[in-house]
């Protein structure tokens, strides 16, 4: 968009008491009209479950509820807390860390129960959607590719450019999900392809279009503080504690799940090793960059996804996590930088070693495992089980479903270049209400700040920046003095 504030003053107004208000009441009024002519409740959550249960000899304990419910908690805390305040280590924007990712994941919910629905819970006798707990779980997941996508333009755009995001993000979401899942019939529990992959991609492009060549006039903000750092890492942790069941939510009951979660578990607690001893090793004096332990100790889980329910086995979990600790931390200190520099691609989360690079290699790990099962390791129920061979895929060798598990991945990394570049292409047009280069990264630009808070502050110690490679020749202090 416009770089020189003074020419394209007016296009970079901020002013949002009209199309804020506006986008909100439309889509939610569109919404609430979708949901009457599509949405109705599946036989599980209706009233004649009763009768159901009672006809097909069932009891409550299996209504699907019961079991995916715990999963949907730990996931939905995911999506509005772990995400929320993984966003919040930027200095003067914690309210649009929070607060956005809180706007954006509940559009974005309502709209993939209507995109989801469509694609895979469409009645056609009836024309209409029966929803259950898994599509609100579902759902969730859908939201998180918006979400990922939103670390990359974080502090950079208008909240009404982030619900443009989010529609059309939902949008290809949904349709790169039934080609990868469906016709490619790929098997990818945790979403490293279709949530992460996608995700990562669509974010990046997005912001790539969006390049900002005067954003150093913002880059007194653009770093945390001790307090901001701490409250991204609640949601590091939370995150963390959770992924297990992000990965394993939609598995098969049983040892599907089960080993799901303990992949996850496994991998999640090797990256943090690599990752607090990669961030020592590359600082001159061995200390360690919140930036790294609020991240990288995360790649684990994301590679991990597409391969979670597979026989992968313990150890092979460990190498997972192992090896993503080593490569996110590696692409914080060097290819982030890298990348800004050579490819002007401006990265405020670092999505690129948290989702989009991690997400990648987690979709053509899947491959590879997946290409390599046999019915010695998996029993011919267990292959049968686990790969969904059945129907048209019953013959359907294992080396051949690799290579629609390695396509699969392809297409995720299409959707989400492709796709962000046009979304970018749309969000440049200057009508939207983003804020100039030089106010960037504050909440000032669209928050009722408390009044202590108004006040110019003075400079701020910044010792912790997703995008620029600091200097690692730093004094005693823990902290590294601004330089203007």
């Amino acid at each position: 968009m416009g770089n020189c504030c003074e020419r394209l003053g007016p296009q970079k107004n901020t002013y949002m008491r009209v199309s804020l208000p506006a986008v909100c009441f439309v889509w939610q009024i569109a919404m609430i009209v979708l949901f009457g002519v599509f949405i109705r409740y599946d036989k599980e959550s209706d009233a004649h479950w009763v009768e159901y249960k009672h006809k097909n000899n069932l009891t409550d304990l299996e209504n699907d509820f019961y079991f995916r419910y715990p999963s949907f908690q730990d996931v939905h805390v995911m999506i509005f807390v772990g995400f929320g305040f993984l966003m919040t280590f930027l200095k003067r924007y914690s309210y649009g860390g929070v607060g956005f990712n809180f706007l954006i994941a509940s559009f974005g919910l309502q709209w993939a129960l209507l995109m989801q629905g469509w694609f895979h819970s469409l009645d056609l006798d009836t024309g209409k959607i029966y929803i259950g707990v898994e599509n609100i779980i579902n759902a969730d997941f859908c939201c998180a590719g918006s979400l990922i996508a939103f670390g990359a333009l974080l502090g950079k755009v208008s909240p009404v450019q982030l619900m443009v995001v989010t529609l059309f993000g939902v949008t290809l979401f949904a349709v790169e999900e039934y080609i990868i899942l469906d016709l490619l019939h790929c098997r990818d529990a945790g979403g490293s392809m279709v949530i992460h992959c996608f995700g990562g991609y669509y974010g990046l492009a997005i912001s790539w279009v969006l390049y900002r060549p005067n954003l150093h006039q913002s880059k007194h903000l653009h770093g945390s503080n001790y307090q901001s750092d701490l409250f991204a890492m609640i949601g590091t942790l939370f995150l963390w504690m959770f992924w297990p069941s992000f990965n394993g939510a939609i598995s098969y009951h049983g040892d599907g799940q089960h080993r799901a979660f303990i992949n996850t578990y496994i991998a999640l607690a090797s990256s943090v090793l690599t990752a607090v001893a990669l961030s020592s090793m590359f600082h001159k004096r061995g200390k360690l960059d919140m930036v790294h332990i609020q991240n990288a100790t995360l790649a684990g889980a994301v590679t991990m996804g597409t391969s979670a329910e597979f026989m992968i086995t313990p150890y092979g979990s460990l190498i997972v996590g192992f090896c993503m600790g080593i490569i996110s931390t590696f692409g914080y200190v060097f290819v982030t930088p890298f990348l800004e520099k050579t490819l002007k691609l401006q990265d405020t989360c670092g999505i690129h070693n948290l989702h989009a690079v991690p997400g990648m290699l987690g979709g053509f790990l899947g491959a590879v495992v997946a290409a390599a099962a046999n019915e010695d390791v998996y029993g011919k129920e267990g292959l049968i089980n686990v790969f969904d061979k059945e129907g048209k895929y019953a013959n359907r060798g294992m080396g051949t479903q690799g290579g629609y598990q390695a396509a699969g991945t392809c297409v995720s990394i299409a959707f989400g270049l492709v796709g962000g570049a046009i979304v970018g292409l749309i969000l440049k047009i200057p009508i939207w209400g983003d804020a100039a280069d030089d106010h960037c990264f504050d909440d000032e630009a669209y928050w009722e700040l408390p009044e202590e808070e108004e006040e110019i502050l003075p400079p701020v110690l910044e010792y912790n920046n997703h995008m620029t490679h600091k200097s690692q020749d730093i004094a005693e202090s823990s902290f590294c003095a601004e330089q203007c």
